[in-house]
């Protein structure tokens, strides 16, 4: 469908899981406080959301958390969303930790792509952002890229990560490193700014007017890449050198709000037509209306009996999910932070 701005709205990242293996320092630090098991979305409900969501027109649907495989029925719910009328595209955002040991089963629920954040290729360094040694972990499925019958990108924050680490100066700067990857592997390596939400207002953003220029010295023959590599916004660069792509996603420095053809679900169930602002729509609510929370903690257990299609729970999604969809703002005010209302965590709001 389209949003009041006339854009169409066909894309859906939806977060399964506020809580992460790893305590990135700008996203989820130590001592963050997590949402207990019942507030999270079931299957079943991501189900019924998925479906309506399908009927509205989203086509395209991004797994995000917090880290999505902490939750084990994730290769799960791949083939649920697969399997959904209208659905063509599923893909994966996560830290890469547990990929390799779920990979095989995430190929065959039918993942179409993934996408795995890594801001750094220096261990030390690694371990002071995430709190954990992982990297060798990580890089041992972005190794095995060639290989993958899927396409793999490389999603790395644009903070100069370089005044953290204990290494000596080599004179080149860390991103450049990063980039270097899509030269050793047949990876998209994406360099995203810095939002000023959560935990990432206490962190600069390097300007990615200043990485392009940068970037063009490293490669001469750097020029656009007019080819599809996706569904969001990125913009890539090709290179004779480069046997992937280089992207810069950049929503301080180069606001791409006109073309935005996305809505994002908190794990908890809130529909936000936009990142930068808090309104949007309880779908939880909406799914759960008339029960009432129990005295003992746990999942939440879906109804027994009660088809995720059922019409009257798919008419109530659609009323709601159509009218947020279309007040979906004509643009993000990332440029100026005293006007976002966006208070949460992003691992709470969905990466």
């Amino acid at each position: 469908m389209r949003d009041q701005t006339g854009r169409i709205i066909d894309y859906m990242r939806i977060s399964i899981t506020d809580r992460c293996n790893l305590r990135c320092k700008y996203c989820m630090p130590h001592g963050i406080q997590c949402m207990s098991r019942w507030e999270i979305l079931s299957l079943e409900e991501l189900e019924a959301i998925a479906v309506c969501a399908a009927g509205l027109g989203i086509r395209k649907i991004k797994v995000t958390g917090g880290e999505p495989l902490v939750r084990k029925d994730c290769p799960q719910l791949v083939r649920i969303l697969k399997k959904v009328p209208g659905i063509e595209s599923v893909t994966l955002t996560t830290n890469g930790v547990l990929l390799d040991s779920c990979m095989e089963q995430l190929l065959d629920a039918g993942l179409d792509g993934v996408n795995i954040s890594l801001d750094t290729l220096d261990p030390g360094l690694y371990k002071k952002i995430t709190g954990f040694d992982g990297l060798e972990t990580v890089m041992k499925i972005i190794k095995k890229a060639d290989t993958l019958p899927i396409p793999v990108k490389v999603n790395a924050v644009s903070i100069d990560f370089d005044r953290w680490s204990e290494s000596p100066p080599t004179g080149r700067p860390g991103w450049l490193y990063m980039a270097e990857l899509a030269e050793q592997h047949p990876v998209d390596v994406r360099f995203i700014e810095m939002m000023p939400i959560g935990y990432g207002k206490q962190f600069q953003t390097i300007d990615h007017r200043t990485l392009l220029s940068q970037l063009k010295e490293a490669y001469p023959d750097l020029k656009e890449d007019e080819r599809i590599h996706g569904f969001g916004p990125a913009v890539y660069y090709q290179s004779k050198s480069l046997k992937g792509s280089i992207g810069l996603i950049s929503a301080i420095h180069g606001k791409f709000c006109s073309s935005c053809n996305r809505v994002r679900l908190t794990a908890q169930g809130y529909l936000k037509p936009c990142l930068c602002y808090d309104d949007g729509a309880d779908l939880r609510e909406v799914l759960r209306a008339g029960i009432s929370r129990p005295e003992q903690e746990g999942h939440f257990i879906w109804p027994q009996g009660l088809d995720v299609r059922d019409e009257g729970l798919q008419s109530r999604l659609r009323a709601v999910m159509e009218e947020t969809i279309l007040k979906k703002p004509g643009e993000h005010c990332f440029e100026t932070p005293g006007q976002i209302t966006e208070l949460h965590n992003m691992s709470a709001i969905g990466g």
